[in-house]
């Protein structure tokens, strides 16, 4: 299923709502709007008590061991990339002054309009590093929180990125077996303890869920997968990557390269090797070959696509696996397990798929949405 076109315009009108809450802020306005997305936050008081705590600052300690001091009260947040702008998005949307990178219309539908029309500023760091600081200074952010896997060197890029901006920066660590942890995390720096706690407890029972399952099937009696990308199909998600996790937990990932990749975009392979690996059950990112590889000759021989063991993996609002790989991972291991082994489950998929929307973005998914969405991504009877 293809995303619908990014939304168009909508920087310059995020530009004039950055600069207009900055001077909402100037004047003594008080409160942040929430979206449905659970008991999110308080009234924050008087505008006597507001000023009186803007300048209130104690110390985090961040996932790097960095002692960073913050404003006592937040509400106002910057995303440093793509996976933060997913988390903060589940987590705290109202209290975000700028996106990493636009919504597409599709996003927008789940996740909400006013959202999408948040200044973008791009991300710190990855391939492009292309963080706008200007756009940053003049939303009013007062941290910039940043997600996902803790690299070498992080903590001093990190101090080096908020001596450039002049506000405080953070990274709170997301992997598979961590999420809960993060959101915890997440709940104390934003004073959203509440909050913090639903979402770390689904996190926390999706992966005990997920791990008894695998627990129980020995890993030489587990399905043998490759995760394809590319319109050619040869480009694949290295097993042992952080692109990979998901497919690591709960299969055997018959791509190991003894060399991974960071992007999204995987590592390129040739046909011979696909055929060497003949893995039982392939799965296609969005946007590849799926719909056109059961006439392809070159992958006629492959075990996989003689037995229609070919699934696309659903991609909304962001794709379930990885590209980024951040909390919609949480979706994808309660997903992918259920396709590879559904005699080991008894629920429906709707109802988990409909209970993960509902509890990170606040939105009641109807039975035909969730048909679209993993029309391809079910057991074929």
């Amino acid at each position: 299923m293809r995303k619908e076109p990014t939304i168009r315009g909508k920087r310059a009108a995020g530009i004039v709502f950055a600069a207009a809450l900055c001077c909402a802020l100037a004047l003594g306005a008080v409160g942040c709007s929430q979206n449905g997305q659970g008991t999110q936050s308080a009234q924050n008081g008087s505008e006597t008590q507001q000023q009186a705590t803007e300048g209130e600052t104690r110390t985090f300690t961040d996932s790097a061991g960095r002692t960073v001091e913050v404003p006592a009260q937040i509400d106002r947040i910057a995303p440093a990339g793509h996976t933060a702008t997913q988390v903060l998005l589940t987590m705290a949307p109202g209290k975000m002054v700028t996106l990493s990178q636009e919504l597409t219309d599709d996003q927008a539908k789940y996740l909400g309009e006013n959202y999408a029309e948040l200044p973008v500023t791009g991300a710190a760091f990855g391939s492009k590093g292309d963080l706008n600081k200007e756009a940053v200074a003049a939303s009013g952010a007062q941290i910039l929180i940043d997600t996902g896997e803790l690299k070498d060197g992080i903590a001093e890029e990190l101090d080096t990125l908020q001596k450039q901006l002049g506000i405080p920066v953070v990274v709170i660590e997301t992997t598979m077996d961590t999420y809960a942890d993060a959101y915890k995390m997440l709940g104390e720096l934003l004073g959203m303890e509440e909050r913090g706690r639903e979402l770390s407890e689904y996190c926390k029972a999706a992966y005990e869920e997920t791990t008894s399952v695998m627990a129980g099937i020995p890993e030489g009696e587990r399905v043998r997968v490759a995760y394809l990308l590319g319109d050619k199909g040869t480009n694949t998600i290295a097993k042992n990557s952080y692109q990979g996790q998901v497919v690591d937990l709960v299969a055997d990932n018959v791509a190991e390269l003894g060399k991974v990749s960071g992007s999204g975009q995987g590592v390129e392979i040739s046909m011979e090797q696909l055929a060497l690996w003949n893995p039982e059950l392939i799965l296609f990112s969005e946007d590849s070959i799926y719909s056109t590889v059961g006439s392809d000759a070159a992958f006629a021989d492959l075990d996989a696509v003689k037995n229609g063991a070919c699934y696309e993996v659903p991609a909304t609002p962001w794709n379930w696996l990885n590209n980024p790989p951040t909390v919609n991972q949480v979706l994808g291991m309660q997903w992918l397990p259920r396709l590879l082994y559904p005699d080991q489950y008894d629920d429906d998929l709707y109802e988990t798929v409909a209970g993960y929307f509902k509890t990170f973005y606040g939105y009641d998914l109807s039975e035909s949405e969730f048909d679209k969405i993993a029309a391809n991504a079910q057991p074929k009877a």
